[in-house]
């Protein structure tokens, strides 16, 4: 047998000795006795006896043991010109006096605190902050707007939100001020207060809103008045963070996270899926708003003692498409993590991979990508350009670390273009067809996963363990679904197809068709509408609207079109990257109502033959429609 088939039988066989194997590579206060805790499926906690500190882990205990003088973090920001490395020393320090700035504030074990901020150092310190008070931080995407922040101002009720002047992009400045504010006058909840680590070069203009009920505090200031604040010791299940994800329904998801069973799974996901060790310069070019940056850029490769790159810039125009080949060559990156629609931008401008050659790469022995699908043009171009394995992934901000990879540390195996290799250790994956029976090999079906499932994926939603049941747990007893579809061939190897659900993945972060829905059915004109997600060369999916207009409405399409893109935007984000609105007579139907997405989104995607549910009300709506569903170039 395989070193990968001898642990990932062992994990699925006797989880408790093998994780807690694992166990012994963090520093527990008390280390734990019990691998996991099986008394209320499907909740289940992991290392139920043992406690720990998260912050300690990835920072104190590499000083204690002499690697103070080892680099932690390398800030890399063209957009600004900055560079800074910061020690494993320099970041405690900086750490615990923003601990002790937060504890000012009153924030204390299981208090919340909400962080939006752009991709600068003070950001991974507010997270491990907030881990070493044992408080629970949820970071928001700074693409995000004012309402989906207020959203998630409401769910967690933060004491405190944390935050910066704006971020940088290529050609503008992107201000948080004006966001905020208006997030904390839709929210019903009334943080204590907003500390703000200021940006002045970039927004010298920008002075504190007033906004009732909280205060506007300074970093520098607050962290001036502070002492030191020591790690707080808590229980391994308890919450490390929330992070929001996309639902079906349109309401986002708080996806949460423990302490204990993250630190084991993200520490041991280093070497054997990642093949880094501490001291090697890791570089996950995400961003701390996402799960790949809680887990890649922050958690994983400080909990080793690895360096990792804290990036602000682009794939391509900052300066150009040769961006992340030099910072993985003036960094001497061992790796690099990132989102296939990353590699296709680059690919765009440079076919002919003429950047990659101007560096040197010789220290970097494999591309990772994940967030989603990485076709096999894709693969095939970035294998040959760079001459190196490029591995995908796949996994969920749910499950927080890949479910199946190329385990690159423990058994490098064969690449097969366009599958993301075997089910990780700890996670004993299925193919169930829609009554939950298992499925031979090559037959495609429902990607689902055992209960009890690895450590280090979500605890549960929070405060809402009915959702959380409702949406992972209900469709197989005994299984989490993931909802992907997909198969495993006779190798083993895994297939992901694509989403069973209407949650559509566009550049690698997942998006709800019905959040943008709800907002373009508000306008006045608008009597319903169906978003979808078709392909597109660069990002993976695009959405794409289709709007019946009320009786008597007559609108200019382009007008319309302008007005609803706006809604979108100012609503959920430039994230949503929403563009196309089309007018239509009328939405295909079942005779119960539902709006036929998955067929409208099949033929889109050029699928003419696609299947025509029996259920359909009006054959004819659909041919109306077929027209405008056409892949759009």
């Amino acid at each position: 047998m395989s070193e990968y088939t001898t642990a990932h039988h062992r994990s699925v066989a006797d989880p408790a000795a093998f994780w807690l194997d694992a166990a012994g590579a963090i520093d527990w206060v008390t280390p734990p006795t019990t691998a996991v805790d099986e008394s209320r499926p499907p909740f289940y906690r992991w290392f139920p006896d043992g406690e720990l500190n998260t912050s300690y882990n990835c920072v104190d205990r590499h000083v204690e043991a002499g690697h103070g003088n080892r680099a932690a973090i390398i800030h890399d920001s063209p957009v600004t010109g900055v560079k800074e490395t910061i020690t494993y020393a320099q970041l405690l320090a900086r750490v615990e006096i923003f601990a002790g700035a937060l504890a000012a504030e009153g924030v204390g074990r299981g208090d919340r605190v909400v962080i939006y901020m752009p991709m600068v150092p003070r950001a991974v310190v507010a997270m491990l902050a907030c881990a070493r008070l044992g408080a629970v931080h949820s970071v928001v995407f700074g693409g995000f707007a004012a309402p989906e922040l207020a959203i998630r101002v409401d769910d967690a009720r933060p004491k405190v939100i944390v935050t910066s002047h704006g971020g940088i992009e290529p050609t503008r400045t992107v201000p948080y001020f004006p966001m905020v504010s208006r997030a904390l006058e839709l929210a019903e909840h009334t943080p204590s207060s907003v500390i703000v680590a200021a940006r002045a070069e970039q927004f010298p203009d920008e002075t504190f809103p007033e906004t009732p009920g909280t205060r506007w505090v300074d970093w520098d200031e607050a962290v001036s008045r502070a002492e030191p604040a020591a790690p707080v010791t808590v229980g391994a299940a308890d919450p490390l963070y929330i992070l929001y994800t996309s639902g079906t329904t349109g309401m986002p998801k708080g996806v949460v996270r423990d302490n204990g069973g993250h630190a084991v799974a993200l520490a041991w996901s280093m070497w054997n899926i990642y093949g880094v060790h501490p001291g090697d310069v890791w570089w996950s070019a995400s961003d701390v708003g996402w799960v790949v940056g809680h887990s890649y850029i922050v958690y994983a490769p400080l909990l080793v003692g690895a360096t990792t790159i804290l990036y602000e810039g682009k794939p391509v125009g900052t300066p150009d498409a040769g961006a992340f080949w030099r910072v993985a060559s003036e960094h001497g990156a061992v790796a690099l993590f990132t989102a296939p629609t990353a590699v296709r931008a680059i690919r765009k401008e440079d076919p002919h991979g003429v950047k990659v050659a101007e560096y040197d790469l010789s220290r970097m022995h494999t591309l990772f990508c994940a967030g989603e699908r990485l076709d096999p043009d894709t693969y095939h171009w970035a294998t040959d350009t760079l001459g190196m394995p490029v591995v995908d992934n796949w996994w969920q901000t749910e499950t927080g670390w890949p479910i199946a990879s190329n385990l690159r540390g423990l058994d490098p195996m064969p690449i097969k273009p366009g599958s993301p290799t075997v089910p990780v250790p700890g996670y004993d994956l299925r193919v169930l067809d829609g009554d939950g029976s298992a499925l031979p090999a090559g037959r495609e079906g429902n990607l689902a996963i055992r209960l009890p499932m690895a450590p280090g994926t979500l605890l549960g939603l929070w405060e809402d363990d009915e959702r959380f049941v409702s949406s992972y747990m209900s469709a197989f007893d005994g299984y989490y679904s993931t909802g992907d579809g997909g198969y495993v061939d006779e190798d083993g190897y895994v297939y992901v197809m694509g989403r069973t659900d209407d949650v559509i993945n566009v550049a690698g972060h997942r998006l709800s068709t019905g959040s943008m829905e709800s907002v373009i059915a508000t306008h006045p004109a608008v009597a319903e509408a169906a978003v979808i997600g078709v392909r597109d060369e660069l990002k993976g999916q695009r959405p794409v609207g289709y709007v019946v207009l009320k009786a008597g409405e007559v609108r200019d399409p382009g007008e319309l079109r302008a007005e609803l893109v706006a809604m979108v935007r100012e609503e959920i984000g430039a994230v949503a990257t929403f563009r196309d609105c089309t007018v239509v007579q009328g939405l295909p139907k079942t005779r119960s109502g539902k709006i036929l997405r998955k067929t409208m989104r099949q033929i889109a995607d050029g699928q003419e033959e696609a299947p025509v549910p029996s259920t359909i009300e009006d054959p004819a709506v659909l041919d109306a429609l077929r027209p405008h569903l056409r892949p759009q170039k």
